[in-house]
């Protein structure tokens, strides 16, 4: 498949990246500047890319990380001006998320940020991404795959040991522990390209 990585300098894009290439895919980084990346590269901001730009592809992933509060807007804004631009295409959307919106009870009253020992310092990480999921689930006419990491997710943690996926709601391996590695999600990650089976949902994965 031909596959663009917005945010492929990333901790997750890069591995995903390496994954996907080991694999026999062919890979294009879209970053803000290419001197940062030696790959095939469109260099132009999320902002300002177009429908025409990501026409090329089988599979568009966003794997940006945005952590400064004048840019935790574009965990929604960026997601909904990627999806906008793939809107009743063949182009399929994976999106790197996070662990935070999870829910933690079958009812879905309670999400992992909402939990008392949830750190305070990444609520408003926890909130912009939970805004972009949110703002996801709206277009219907979007091919779009969103991949939740577990609540640890070590980007030192060894690779090629097995996973789990889950879907809405946060879960646990044998010993009670939710953690993946970056190496494994991105194994996971490209699994979930090649299988396709999951258009429109949201998934999580960990480390049985």
């Amino acid at each position: 498949m031909n596959i663009a990585i917005i945010g492929i300098t990333g901790k997750s894009g890069h591995l995903i990246a390496a994954e996907a290439e080991k694999r026999g895919h062919q890979v294009t980084g879209i970053v803000r500047n290419k001197q940062k990346y030696n790959g095939n590269a469109i260099e132009k901001d999320i902002m300002t890319l177009t429908a025409q730009d990501l026409s090329q592809f089988d599979v568009v992933v966003q794997a940006t990380g945005y952590w400064t509060p004048d840019t935790l807007h574009l965990h929604k804004d960026g997601l909904i001006h990627v999806a906008q631009q793939l809107r009743n295409s063949s182009t399929r959307l994976f999106v790197v998320g996070g662990a935070s919106s999870l829910y933690m009870d079958k009812d879905h009253t309670l999400q992992r940020f909402n939990t008392p020992d949830f750190p305070e310092a990444y609520k408003p990480v926890a909130g912009a991404m939970k805004e972009g999921l949110n703002a996801l689930r709206t277009f219907s006419d979007v091919n779009w795959t969103y991949i939740s990491p577990a609540d640890e997710f070590d980007a030192e943690g060894s690779e090629g040991n097995e996973y789990q996926i889950g879907g809405e709601e946060f879960i646990a391996n044998a010993e009670g522990r939710s953690y993946i590695s970056y190496a494994d999600y991105a194994n996971a990650f490209v699994d979930a390209i090649e299988n396709n089976n999951h258009t429109r949902q949201r998934l999580s994965v960990i480390q049985k």
